[in-house]
């Protein structure tokens, strides 16, 4: 058993041959519980519309620059039936936490792409109600991502205000990690309610620590995720961490109550590979996606090395065009000029250039079947 202190080791790993042990390792253990296919999630961005306050995210509220924009049903559907035609097994609807996105009107579309096109459905929608994930998942929906970012309970509040927050009020310290509870809390209800459970977290987060990360990728195997998909933080401007973050750049020392330079996780390339490879080995039948941010950040190579480190899902984007520039997380992201099939195209290439196969039908989480009793 990887123990935390191993991936702490890990994480502070450095020389090239001694990692690329972990990454054989990663990859071995990949290859032996979810095989050599990778499987292509439908990604469709339906709101970017978002009631959170998120230190990181530019979707976030007080964003005025951000244009928002709804998706109807309607195209939501005919997104839907474009993965069918690519041969996707799966599509993945996500948004910010959008009121307008109301139980019924997820429910409906939920029950048209169940019906119309036969396709798995992913939800990621932030956090609601336990009654509306119960709807949704008896409308159909098979799987809910929510990352839970860190475990560092009171770093989760400080990046997270929590609802009805209003920009520049002071951080209430007596909240305690209360944002996490409630986040983790959401994660247990998903697991009872039968859904395919997804989290994971930001890479480099300001404040992140090395003993924390390996705090979360302990929490990954505690939780017993189906999926995990772990992203390196990219600095937003318009956010009040992104600010800091690039504030830090020009600094001689780090913010006050920051962690000294050798101790704060950097939101590298590398780390972000690090991750992948301990998240596999901590949880071998889950699927992990190789995500855009690596993409962003190594346009050339970086799904391809995702996924020969551990990783089995890439999730190119069904959004239409005139939307996916409206849908800032982080500036410059990957693909975000790429029609639909030009996108499919690219990734199927980009698989089969490493000796890997494009997979066929839903693509579930062999850690959620055996959890539900069929076969691992």
């Amino acid at each position: 058993m990887l123990t935390q202190a191993r991936i702490l080791n890990w994480l502070r790993a450095t020389e090239p041959a001694r990692l690329e042990v972990l990454w054989r390792l990663a990859d071995a253990v990949r290859r032996a519980h979810v095989g050599d296919a990778v499987h292509l999630r439908g990604l469709i961005e339906i709101s970017n519309v978002c009631v959170r306050l998120c230190g990181y995210c530019g979707l976030r509220a007080p964003n005025r620059a951000v244009e928002r924009y709804r998706m109807s049903s309607d195209e939501i559907l005919a997104c839907a039936r474009q993965a069918r035609d690519f041969g996707y097994g799966t599509v993945v609807l996500q948004a910010g936490e959008d009121p307008a996105l109301t139980c019924e009107f997820v429910a409906e579309v939920v029950r048209r792409i169940k019906r119309e096109t036969g396709l798995a459905v992913t939800l990621s929608l932030g956090e609601r109600p336990r009654e509306e994930l119960a709807a949704w998942r008896e409308a159909g929906a098979d799987r809910y991502l929510l990352r839970f970012e860190t475990s560092n309970g009171p770093l989760f509040d400080a990046i997270h205000p929590p609802r009805g927050a209003r920009e520049g009020e002071p951080r209430d310290a007596s909240r305690n990690g209360a944002g996490l509870a409630t986040r983790l809390d959401q994660l247990r209800a998903l697991r009872e309610l039968g859904y395919e459970v997804g989290s994971g977290v930001m890479i480099g987060i300001p404040g992140q620590t090395y003993a924390d990360l390996a705090r979360d990728i302990a929490l990954f195997r505690e939780l017993d995720l189906d999926m995990i998909g772990c992203g390196p933080f990219l600095p937003h401007p318009a956010t009040p961490l992104g600010r800091e973050a690039l504030a830090d750049e020009h600094a001689s020392e780090p913010s006050k109550g920051r962690p000294a330079p050798d101790d704060q996780v950097p939101g590298s390339e590398l780390m972000a590979y690090k991750v992948i490879a301990l998240a596999r080995l901590v949880c071998p039948r889950a699927n992990i996606p190789s995500t855009t941010a690596l993409a962003t950040i190594n346009p050339t190579r970086g799904r391809e090395l995702g996924l020969s480190r551990g990783a089995n899902i890439v999730m190119p984007n069904l959004t239409p065009t005139r939307y996916r520039t409206k849908y800032e997380i982080y500036p410059g992201k990957a693909c975000i000029t790429e029609d639909a099939a030009a996108c499919n195209h690219c990734l199927s290439r980009r698989i089969e250039s490493i000796d890997r196969v494009v997979g066929q039908g839903p693509g579930g989480s062999p850690n959620w079947r055996a959890r539900m009793g069929g076969e691992s």
